[in-house]
């Protein structure tokens, strides 16, 4: 065989090679690889993960590891490991999970119920990276507290109910400075100069809204709810909210998550001042977080001269007013009758 020839072969055979290569190649780059059954999927990676830890954030959501991860190596994707939350979809290629994996995606983030400040943290801990103790920590750091003249008690009110989106790997800080500037946004310069009209700080107001949120859920009668609740304040009676003792309560048992649905007149007792019928004025704190419909249902509360108000029986979510103790007494009479024949705990 003389020498053209042969290295015509060899020449052919080295094309071959390389096609066959690139073909393997481009199979494992471009061949479905992922192993869930939904549409979608998420790889938490976290902040300064090994690649060991890397690894078995991936590992779990990729059907061939080893073809995936050749594919990895070959892109040079394995030289820089990036943190944060990934998406994937069902059906993806290795090329397409590898590109995935350095798009980081945020998270929605939603709350407006919360009734502490661990509550709260907890919600958080969920759904990005920082634990509730680092939350915690940030959001009542003391100089924080300072600047904005607020107490461990009544922090929750520097935080606005709302739907943020956070880098799941978020830090903390920027989680409250985010949160908390919400807060200063909603109290302009109007609401805070009536605030202050009324004798209130934000804080105060934050305070009474959410007994007035748990109160009353039709919006709508929030106002006259607020009314009764800053006349008994003007005249040095008692708040008397039963919400309050149910929050003293929750906080004598240290158990949030219990559902109370009545209060005993044993309830009425228990020694803690957030219990208002033992104890004057506003609470140390709010019982929730408040929304801007309860805020601005106080800034903005009904003028009139009742003084008391019990649950309705025949507008069920709505209360009966009343302006003296005889009237007040016989709608709680008919509310004690009907939550008794139905047998309410």
């Amino acid at each position: 065989m003389s020498l053209k020839k042969l290295l015509t072969y060899l020449s052919v055979g080295i094309l071959t090679a390389g096609l066959i290569y690139a073909f393997i190649l481009y199979s494992k780059a471009f061949s479905p690889n992922t192993s869930f059954s939904e549409s979608k999927a998420y790889v938490l990676i976290p902040t300064n993960a090994t690649p060991n830890q890397a690894r078995d954030s991936i590992k779990q959501f990729v059907n061939d590891w080893e073809q995936f991860e050749s594919v990895f190596k070959q892109f040079e994707m394995d030289k820089k490991i990036f943190s944060g939350r990934f998406e994937l979809t069902k059906g993806m290629n290795n090329f397409e999970i590898a590109q995935a994996l350095r798009k980081n995606v945020p998270v929605r983030v939603t709350f407006n119920n919360q009734e502490t400040l661990q509550d709260l943290a907890k919600r958080l801990d969920k759904q990005l990276e920082p634990t509730a103790e680092e939350f915690i920590e940030i959001f009542t750091e003391a100089k924080f507290l300072e600047q904005n003249q607020a107490t461990k008690e009544n922090a929750l009110g520097l935080f606005m109910p709302n739907t943020y989106e956070f880098y799941w790997n978020v830090n903390p800080l920027k989680v409250r400075n985010t949160i908390h500037k919400e807060y200063i946004k909603f109290w302009n310069a109007h609401r805070t100069a009536k605030a202050k009209e009324m004798g209130y700080s934000p804080l105060e107001i934050n305070n009474l809204a959410s007994i007035v949120q748990k109160e009353s859920a039709k919006i709508d009668e929030r106002p006259r709810v607020a009314g009764v609740y800053l006349n008994r304040l003007k005249k040095g009676i008692q708040l008397q909210a039963d919400p309050t003792v149910i929050y003293a309560k929750k906080l004598t048992m240290q158990n949030f998550d219990t559902i109370i649905k009545r209060v005993y007149l044993n309830d009425l007792k228990i020694n803690n001042p957030y219990n208002t019928y033992l104890y004057k004025g506003l609470p140390p704190g709010p019982i929730a977080m408040s929304d801007v419909s309860s805020i601005d249902a106080v800034l903005n509360a009904e003028n009139h001269n009742y003084i008391y108000f019990c649950a309705s029986v025949s507008r069920i979510g709505y209360h009966e007013f009343a302006t003296t103790m005889e009237e007040h007494s016989k709608n709680r009479d008919k509310y004690i009758k009907w939550i008794e024949e139905r047998g309410i705990k």
